[in-house]
């Protein structure tokens, strides 16, 4: 059975870290581009970044670029966000997703349409 499971939200004050992870089962993830993706009250769920399979290449949403950090450790069959400076616009349920159909380009990482797999969510908020 094919399954993601997010964890490491909480709640963090302004320009505080939090290190969220994606672990996955039924499935290697390595062999699948995998996204995160955040949705604030009231909001659209919007992409925030994105591992390739086929490189490893990594994007960002402008909004995080900088400060937030997407890697994989296929040991664990996990793949991390590393958040920093994170401020309260950071607010949102975060998900990870996986392209298990391989529809994912360079171009169009953020289209939630192309992830077949989505994790339950874990919060993050961000408030002091």
């Amino acid at each position: 059975q094919v399954q993601l499971v997010e964890s490491g939200g909480g709640l963090v004050q302004p320009g505080g870290s939090l290190r969220l992870s994606c672990a996955a089962s039924g499935f290697t993830l390595d062999y699948y581009t995998i996204g995160w993706f955040r949705q604030a009250p009231g909001k659209e769920r919007e992409g925030v970044s994105c591992i390739s399979s086929s490189d490893g290449r990594t994007y960002y949403a402008d909004s995080v670029k900088g400060r937030f950090t997407i890697s994989r450790d296929n040991a664990k069959n996990t793949v991390y966000l590393q958040m920093n400076s994170l401020n309260p616009e950071d607010t949102a349920v975060y998900y990870c997703a996986a392209d298990i159909r391989e529809d994912v380009r360079y171009w169009n990482w953020p289209a939630t349409h192309l992830y077949d797999y989505w994790g339950q969510g874990t919060q993050v908020t961000v408030s002091s």
